[in-house]
This record gives structure tokens, C-alpha cells and sequence, in this order.
């Protein structure tokens, strides 16, 4: 039986991101195992960061725009290639949590006579507090009902629903939900599906417009690496488009968004989902962090990625023994993420200690430890130093330093 750091060398003797590995800047002396929540700098956006501040703000000020309005465009192209999207059914700009409301409230009022919104009790906090917003505005129950129990939900009170709102993946466990099987369940109800795919894009193929999603929502600073607050996304499906009667309606979701019209009309198609000025310079880095996956294959992506995690539970299970873990991540393969989890009731002084040795990972409330699998950079060399150097954190007690157990804002 070949020994975990063997395995590791022969399986990345196989892997076919070796070169594109060299596209990524990562902190040096470090396993980063922290992509899941802010991707690694791509190596095409530092110059193309330098080249939108001194050339074209700095020589070309406001004459920039002219060149710039097309790349929003172009970008929500490219992401939409990203989530299996046919064109003219992605844009790209303001904030997940703006592009959440949005689609929670343009989804709920294509079914108005519907009061109830079903949604994820363990969604991300900025879902389940839109939720409840949209539902304040527009007179809703939310009713929260795990993945697992909204099939009996649908068939019970499927007649009541209006929109759907789940999650992807799992955030805290990095468990994959069957996203083609709840989007048919709640059409056979009658309601719209609205998915927050912000721990799944870039990470395996979606297939949205193959499985019939009304919306979706992400970020980009994930696994797209688009940098921090990189601006998100929205996905419409076409049927939805020219119905959509959105809460926030900027100018730039204007017909004629420089005619100064004194009453908003809608632009067509996926145009009438922008909202205000977008974040130009986000946007520019985000445009070149994309260009990665200009040559590489989501199901290659997606091979990689289950490579890397089970090789992570295969190390947790052997090194971690008896020492108070428990791998909380599905160890089926069809419902894993890119992300693993693993239980301990130190994760968050754990963390501390282990990005003081140079591993960066991170935790969750009350006690998980999460450690993102970006099959781009990532190798099962990182994913062994990783789990070697947890096991030797906590042999060694350094968790215990008091230090460690001070709350910072982040991390």
C-alpha cells in the first residue's frame, strides 16, 4: 500500500493543470487551501489593474467608458459560458447580495398569487436575510425546509409556493445538493427556482439553461478568483426576461440609460437587469482573471476537484485518527463540492495555529474547518502538507496558545 505522500506525487504526476498552476500567485511559503472563500490572484490581473488605473483612467478619463460599457457585455458572456448559460441570459455587476434581492423579488412576483417562498434553514446569512426582506415587502411566508424534506413540502403545500431559493452547495459542509432534481420538483409544484451558485461556479459544470433554472445568482471572487468584492452575476432564463419587474431599477437597466428619460423603461433582455455604475476596475480584474479557463474543461475541472477532496478525507481518515475529528463533507462523490469540512470543538483556534505554520484555510460557526479544493492551483501535494501540519497542531496543543482563541473580524 503506498504511502499518502506517494499517492500524492502519483496522482499529481497525473493531473492536467500542471501548467496552469504557473497562472496563479500564491502566498509564498504557503499551502492555500482558502480559495473557496477568496480565489488566488490571477497572474494576467496585476497588469491589467495597472493598465485601467494609469492608462485608461489615468490618460483617458472619461473618454474610458466608451471602451469600457462593452466589456460588461462580454463578461457576463463569459460567465455564462461558466454556468452553461445560452447568451444574452447572464449580466455581471453590483453585489451578490443586490443581485439576490433582485431575483428573490422580480422570481415572487411572476408568481403573485403564490405567499409562500421555501428556502434553505442553513443557507448563507445574506440569503436567509434577503429572504426574509422580500418577504416584509411583498406580504410572503418564508417557510425554511431542508433539501433533504422539500420534496414532501412541495407535495404537500407545492400549490402555495411561489419561489424556491436554494444553495448550490452547502457552505459549511461543502455538500452538493441535486439541483436538477429540486428545480423539477418545484416546477411540478407550479414555483420558479432562484440558486445561489456562488460555491459551485468555476468549480464543475451547471448545465442552467440543460436543467431549466429560472435564476441564479453568485459571486466571483471564488473560484473565479475575480478578487475581493469582485462584482456578481445574475442569470435570467430567456421565458423570464421580458417579465421581469425588478425592486431596483437603476439607470443603467434603462432602455436608453443616457436619454435621462424622466420614467424607467426596462432595457431588453438581460440589459433590464443592471442596476447602477458598475465597479469598473472589479470588473476589469475579474476580465482578465477569466481568461484561465479560456483553455481548460469544467469536467476536467470537476475530475480534479473530487481527486483532491477524497484524497483529503482518505488524509484526514489516516493522520487525524483519534483525535478528535469527524469528516462532515459527503463522501459520496456525486454530493461533494470543492470545498471539506471537518468537525473539531477547537476549529477556530485550529485555524489560527495552522495559518501561523503557513496553512491557510478557514472555519464556520460553531466548529468546522473548511479547506477549499481549487482544482487550478491546489495540488494532493498541498492537501497532504495540509492535514500532516493539522495533525501536528494539535499533537503538539499550539491551538491552545490563548492567542489563538481571540476573535478577529475576519478569519
Amino acid at each position: 500500500m503506498k504511502s499518502l505522500d506517494a499517492k500524492a506525487e502519483e496522482l499529481d504526476a497525473k493531473s492536467p493543470f500542471t501548467h496552469v498552476r504557473e497562472r496563479f500567485r500564491r502566498p509564498d511559503g504557503t499551502v492555500y487551501m482558502g480559495g473557496h472563500s477568496l480565489g488566488a490572484l490571477s497572474s494576467n490581473v496585476p497588469a491589467a489593474l495597472e493598465k485601467a488605473v494609469l492608462q485608461e483612467w489615468g490618460q483617458g478619463v472619461v473618454r474610458s467608458w466608451i471602451d469600457w460599457m462593452p466589456v460588461l457585455s462580454a463578461l457576463g458572456e463569459r460567465v455564462g459560458s461558466l454556468l452553461g448559460a445560452a447568451p444574452g441570459c447572464t449580466a455581471v455587476g453590483d453585489s451578490t447580495s443586490v443581485q439576490l434581492f433582485n431575483a428573490l423579488t422580480a422570481a415572487a412576483r411572476l408568481r403573485p398569487d403564490r405567499p409562500v417562498l421555501l428556502t434553505d434553514p442553513g443557507h448563507f446569512p445574506t440569503d436567509r436575510y434577503l429572504a426574509d426582506s422580500v418577504a416584509r415587502l411583498l406580504g410572503l411566508r418564508v417557510h425554511r425546509v431542508a433539501v433533504p424534506d422539500a420534496a414532501e413540502f412541495l407535495r404537500a403545500h407545492g400549490d402555495e409556493v411561489g419561489v424556491a431559493a436554494y444553495p448550490a452547495v452547502d457552505y459549511r459542509t461543502g455538500e452538493l445538493w441535486d439541483l436538477p432534481k429540486l428545480t423539477a420538483m418545484a416546477h411540478g409544484a407550479g414555483a420558479l427556482t432562484v440558486w445561489d451558485v456562488s460555491h459551485a461556479v468555476g468549480a464543475m459544470p451547471l448545465d442552467l439553461a440543460r436543467h431549466d433554472v429560472d435564476f441564479a445568482v453568485g459571486c466571483t471572487y471564488k473560484y473565479l478568483s475575480g478578487g475581493p468584492g469582485a462584482p456578481a452575476f445574475v442569470y435570467a432564463a430567456p421565458r423570464h426576461q421580458e417579465f421581469l419587474d425588478q425592486p431596483l431599477t437603476g439607470w443603467l437597466g434603462h432602455a436608453e440609460p443616457f436619454s435621462g428619460e424622466e420614467a424607467y423603461r426596462p432595457a431588453p433582455g438581460i440589459e433590464r437587469t443592471r442596476i447602477g455604475t458598475p465597479p469598473m476596475l472589479s470588473a476589469l480584474a475579474l476580465n482578465a482573471a477569466l481568461d484561465v479557463y479560456d483553455d481548460v474543461e469544467l469536467f476536467e475541472v470537476r475530475s480534479e476537484s473530487l481527486s483532491l477532496t477524497s484524497f483529503l478525507i482518505d488524509c484526514a481518515d489516516e493522520l487525524l485518527a483519534g483525535r478528535g475529528f469527524e469528516v462532515v463533507t459527503p463522501r459520496q462523490e456525486n454530493q461533494r463540492g470543492s470545498h471539506v469540512a471537518l468537525r473539531h470543538p477547537d476549529a477556530y483556534p485550529l485555524v489560527r495555529a495552522l495559518i501561523e505554520r503557513g496553512v491557510i484555510g478557514d472555519m464556520r460557526e460553531p466548529d468546522l474547518v473548511r479547506f477549499g479544493c481549487n482544482a487550478l492551483y491546489v495540488t494532493h501535494e498541498d492537501v497532504y502538507r495540509c492535514v500532516v501540519t493539522l495533525r501536528d497542531v494539535v499533537d503538539a496543543g499550539e491551538h491552545r496558545d490563548p492567542r489563538f482563541r481571540l476573535r478577529k473580524a475576519f478569519g
